[in-house]
């Protein structure tokens, strides 16, 4: 499957963006959103399962963060609110087939990965 993250930007603190990740199909899949910044590890961010029966999220962002899937768009959405200057990375969004709940976080349960967005918050 490929696919394809948008939406980043450069946003105050406080404000907001929505990622968009589309994929050639998504419906079997667990899509994650990882985030990445200079000199860290890839963190994870927030997944939701391909039959929608779970959503998760970090610590980092949680009741910030909303994610959310439209199945016949192929399109998994990553809501972003109340934006802080840490939450500044690349973030991408990843694919899976073989996720369980224990192991959405990690990103080597992943298999496949888009190019990633850029989200710059500024103080």
């Amino acid at each position: 499957v490929q696919l394809q993250a948008s939406g980043g930007g450069l946003v105050q603190a406080g404000g907001s963006l929505r990622l968009s990740c589309t994929a050639s199909t998504i419906r079997t899949y667990t899509i994650g959103w990882f985030r990445q910044s200079t000199g860290k590890e890839r963190e994870f961010v927030s997944a939701t399962k391909g039959n929608s029966s779970g959503r998760f999220y970090g610590e980092s962002v949680k009741g910030r963060f909303t994610i959310s899937r439209d199945n016949a768009k192929n399109t998994v959405y990553l809501q972003m609110n109340s934006l802080k200057p840490e939450d500044t990375a690349v973030y991408y969004c990843a694919a899976s087939r073989r996720a369980i709940s224990s192991s959405v976080s990690y990103t080597d349960t992943y298999d496949y990965w888009g190019q990633g967005t850029q989200v710059t918050v500024s103080s």
